[in-house]
């Protein structure tokens, strides 16, 4: 009884002292140092690359390459961004711990320019820099107990695997889809819509962006409180509200000279 005991006092210990705030303040559990979470995103990565094909079409890459370095240019740090675009109706994208992004070419089809794109990615990217995954796999692996989802990476196609990648943040469920919690789904679109506005992106897209999806969803989308994500129309109002400190941003980055022309998809 002892053992048991004094384990369970190990873990609270751990977990109280991995503890840490979001770029909003929000309390997330971090288990997992930095490295660990880029060695996850890079096997998560290449195998959504096996199994999903690269896009041929050259013109389109260029143009999601072109979008996401305007971005990316604004993170802070050093890291060398992967990005690929799959060739795939999904309505969808994701970035990784790591550095990885990944765009499905059916997103393409709501986001319908290169401002709207940019507030897609600008989510994504802001999930990975606000350690999102790191704190949804925490909590997974404080739940399970000694049973350590990491293991998975190097295995079959399991449950387990998926659940870990979903975890991550990858996957047709997940992505823009049904990505994160409400609180971080919101703070990704606040942070988001501030690293678009930043390089240059016009942060009012965003809203129209969220518009597209409401119709490419056909109405469809629950109502707010039946969702672990905020409703498209909560979204809307939630940047609205931010605008004017957006619209500061954006007219800022343009004064500095930071204005991207990737041309349309």
């Amino acid at each position: 009884m002892l053992v048991p005991r004094i384990f369970s006092l190990l873990l609270i210990v751990v977990l109280i002292a991995s503890c840490a705030t979001s770029p909003t303040g929000q309390r997330q559990l971090l288990l997992f140092p930095d490295s660990e979470m880029s060695k996850m995103g890079a096997v998560a990565f290449e195998e959504t690359k096996k199994q999903t094909p690269l896009s041929k079409n050259t013109r389109l890459v260029a143009y999601v390459q072109c979008v996401a370095a305007a971005l990316t240019k604004q993170v802070p740090g050093s890291t060398q961004w992967e990005v690929r675009v799959f060739e795939s109706p999904e309505i969808n994208a994701f970035a990784l711990p790591g550095g990885k992004i990944g765009v499905y070419t059916g997103i393409l089809k709501v986001a319908s320019n290169q401002h709207q794109l940019a507030a897609i990615l600008g989510h994504e990217i802001e999930h990975v820099l606000a350690n999102h995954g790191n704190a949804r796999v925490s909590a997974a692996y404080a739940a399970q107990g000694a049973l350590s989802l990491t293991q998975a990476l190097a295995g079959a196609p399991s449950p387990m695997k998926d659940q870990l990648f979903g975890l991550l943040g990858i996957g047709a469920q997940y992505g823009v889809l049904m990505p994160y919690g409400r609180g971080q789904e919101t703070e990704a679109d606040v942070l988001g819509h501030d690293l678009m506005a930043r390089a240059g992106f016009d942060p009012r897209e965003a809203v129209q962006l969220w518009r597209n999806m409401s119709k490419a969803a056909g109405g469809r989308s629950p109502p707010a409180f039946l969702s672990t994500h905020p409703a498209n129309e909560e979204r809307i109002r939630g940047l609205t509200r931010r605008m004017p400190e957006a619209m500061r941003i954006y007219e800022a980055a343009r004064k500095s000279g930071r204005r991207p022309d990737c041309g349309q998809p």
